[in-house]
């Protein structure tokens, strides 16, 4: 996915926006260079591990993790999911307001901050706020 990105943005663009990426120590990233350097050996990011059992130490992304499983419980595979369904649930996601941003949703934040390229490349979109879906049926 990092190789997608960084093809789909640019190192430039791939490297602005992700410059760190803090992690947890699942095996899917034991190995950082493979994530931190293009298939040149570029250096693109570097990757962090929190400590164990230290959610702490992610800030709010852990509630962006709450509101996966809401549609996609534990236990539940993510085999199945095809990036439309990926991009649909990050979509609704992304549309809810936050009490820890003052109310916004990190969509509107995200529109403040980004680069607008970014959006377009990765189909970000707002959701109404009456129209937002966190349960299983948003991907049925």
């Amino acid at each position: 996915m990092f190789d997608e990105l960084t093809e789909l943005l640019g190192q430039e663009l791939f490297r602005k926006l992700f410059e760190v990426i803090l992690t947890d120590g699942g095996t899917e990233f034991q190995n950082p260079i493979i994530l931190e350097c293009t298939v040149d050996g570029t250096i693109r990011t570097s990757i962090y591990h929190c400590d164990p059992y230290s959610s702490r130490q992610k800030g709010m992304l852990e509630k962006s993790h709450e509101y996966i499983r809401y549609v996609l419980p534990k236990g539940k595979s993510f085999n199945d999911l095809i990036q439309k369904d990926a991009i649909l649930l990050m979509n609704h996601i992304n549309s809810e307001a936050r009490d820890s941003l003052n109310g916004y949703t990190p969509f509107e934040l995200s529109q403040l901050l980004l680069n607008k390229e970014l959006h377009k490349k990765l189909h970000l979109k707002a959701i109404k706020p009456d129209e937002v879906t966190l349960i299983p049926a948003l991907l049925k």
